[in-house]
């Protein structure tokens, strides 16, 4: 049996990242829940980062799928903790980077006794080249088209590409 909130969840798990379209927000481990509270669908997100300029379109596709698909009351709530990691991001998610020619991001830093150190310096990390699979990749900015991501290029096969951070 399909339930009003099983139906939300389905439709909210097609809804895509504005800047990484090849992904839906489930995806990327931004739809964190889907309930219904009161007649009301509730979709809840996290940001990939504080101050994601993203969310604003996030909410609004979420809102505009919802009620395309017959939920007149919906909610979309921000929640920061846990923080998103891009640990969150799903295999296929991956996959779909991947093939659409962004790096994937490989493990989140992790330190179990608390918080990562800060790193003055360059951070030298092993990026495959989505293209070719070359190892030998050499990064030409931290910054590309969103906060999110950096540019490399791979040494084998000479072509550019994103790469995801992890965060």
């Amino acid at each position: 049996m399909v339930t009003a909130t099983t139906d939300a969840r389905s439709v909210a798990e097609t809804v895509t990242d504005p800047e990484l379209p090849m992904l839906t927000l489930a995806d990327l481990g931004v739809l964190r829940d889907v309930t219904e509270e009161d007649g009301r669908v509730v979709v809840t997100i996290t940001p990939t980062y504080s101050g994601c300029p993203a969310m604003d379109a996030m909410r609004a596709d979420l809102i505009r799928a919802l009620r395309a698909a017959g939920h007149e009351r919906v909610e979309v709530r921000t929640v920061l903790h846990p923080p998103w990691s891009t640990d969150w991001i799903s295999a296929a998610g991956r996959r779909r980077l991947a093939e659409a020619g962004i790096a994937p991001p490989g493990a989140a830093p992790r330190r179990a006794d608390g918080p990562i150190p800060l790193t003055l310096g360059p951070t030298v990390r092993t990026v495959r080249c989505p293209r070719c699979g070359s190892a030998d990749t050499e990064e030409t900015s931290a910054f590309g088209a969103t906060a999110c991501k950096a540019l490399r290029r791979c040494r084998a096969c000479l072509e550019p590409f994103e790469h995801v951070k992890e965060i």
